[in-house]
């Protein structure tokens, strides 16, 4: 009975808060990763808060095609779009990356000035894009009535070319001087993001492991009827040799079971896509496509196990949904991928495709289909201890917003 009414006494107490507003930033130079761990992280926290609200700050160019729950909007911030050779150039208004880059900063100041936000969630880059977030930043400590946290998720890359690219952005100093807490979307056992970075132990005390931030349903999805494997590259700018590698498998054996379904993503090359597109059409229906699907995880509960690349997300989703996975990870242009999926294969979660060891050819991907169904689900290898995320991540940010100064 105290038990109950102490939970009630907590419950009153956090509904006689004033209103809570928290603000995301998520810079979307690429793919789809940062924009949905933003968005399932809004949703959580303006769920569980009472009377809070959520902005994302967002460049990613299809951040209009998503659905966001009640109390979280977005603001577009203006796109970019980075060359092979590395470098970035504006997406659409045609001006030079460093008048782009001073916009987007202008319009984060602006935005964070009159929204006054409690709670502000960086999202990978302690910096921002090409240093845009640093004067907000600054202007957030000197006035001290915003908490501000960088949020990293399990792997960033391996611990020499972090090194070397956080140096390069200074942002050891960011890390340390500008952020309250850090917040790894992760398990210390499965990964530590921060390893050769050189960050005092100071930072390293406000450091907090969350856990994976567990996937739901969030609206109803069409769902086949017949028996299929997903298939899913993620954003799919980076996918193209993961999907011929499929098609090839379907191609090469016409008995292969179960069907597939494959989602391309949004960024994949639409040369590239009227390709596969003429080659699914010959397979007979034995391979559907479609372009993207903001309801992706209602496939992922339908289908029979999943073909994917190792995006942080689609990791997430993997183990929310107990799914039998197959990784097929990116080594270029970092080993980010490689690493967490090689991780996860140790502990029983997934099975990884490496080209080294395994070869990537047609009979690779068909043996790994038709294994499938003999791999362990992720739960039977103890998935279910580590997506705590979400309750973590509201239970730091509401002792984190409780210390702010008042407005």
């Amino acid at each position: 009975m105290d038990k109950r009414a102490d939970q009630e006494a907590a419950q009153h107490h956090r509904e006689d808060l004033p209103p809570r507003r928290i603000m995301f930033y998520s810079h979307d130079t690429f793919g789809l990763g940062h924009l949905r761990r933003s968005r399932t992280l809004a949703t959580a926290l303006t769920q569980s808060v009472p009377r809070a609200s959520a902005i994302i700050l967002t460049g990613s160019p299809v951040a209009g095609r998503f659905t966001f729950p009640e109390r979280v909007d977005h603001i577009r911030l203006p796109g970019v779009t980075k060359l092979p050779d590395g470098s970035y150039i504006s997406q659409s208004l045609g001006t030079g990356i460093d008048d782009t880059t001073s916009l987007r900063a202008g319009l984060i100041q602006a935005a964070i000035e009159r929204y006054e936000p409690d709670l502000l969630v960086v999202d990978k880059e302690p910096t921002g894009f090409r240093g845009e977030l640093l004067p907000s930043l600054e202007v957030l400590r000197q006035r001290g009535q915003t908490r501000c946290v960088l949020g990293l998720r399990d792997v960033l890359d391996e611990p020499t070319a972090l090194a070397a690219e956080w140096e390069r952005k200074g942002a050891v100093r960011a890390a340390e001087e500008l952020y309250d807490e850090i917040w790894v979307y992760g398990m210390r056992e499965m990964y530590d993001p921060t390893e050769g970075l050189p960050l005092s132990k100071e930072t390293r005390a406000r450091m907090h492991w969350t856990g994976y931030l567990r996937r739901e349903i969030a609206d109803e999805a069409e769902i086949p009827a017949t028996p299929y494997v997903l298939i899913t590259p993620g954003g799919g700018g980076d996918g193209a040799a993961m999907v011929s590698l499929v098609l090839s498998a379907y191609e090469q054996d016409p008995t292969l079971k179960p069907n597939a379904v494959l989602v391309y993503g949004p960024f994949l090359s639409g040369d590239l896509r009227e390709g596969f597109e003429a080659r699914v059409a010959k397979l007979g229906g034995r391979v559907t496509a479609i372009g993207f699907d903001r309801h992706i995880e209602g496939l992922f509960v339908g289908a029979e196990g999943v073909i994917s690349m190792g995006g942080y997300n689609t990791f997430c989703e993997v183990l929310s949904f107990d799914k039998r996975a197959v990784i097929v990870p990116r080594t270029t242009p970092r080993l980010e991928q490689w690493l967490r999926a090689s991780r996860a294969e140790e502990m029983g979660l997934v099975r990884m495709l490496d080209e080294t060891r395994d070869g990537m050819t047609p009979q690779t991907m068909i043996d790994a289909i038709r294994n499938l169904p003999q791999q362990g689900k992720p739960s039977e290898a103890g998935a279910n201890d580590v997506l705590g995320g979400l309750e973590t991540v509201i239970a730091r940010a509401d002792a984190l917003m409780s210390k702010r100064e008042p407005r």
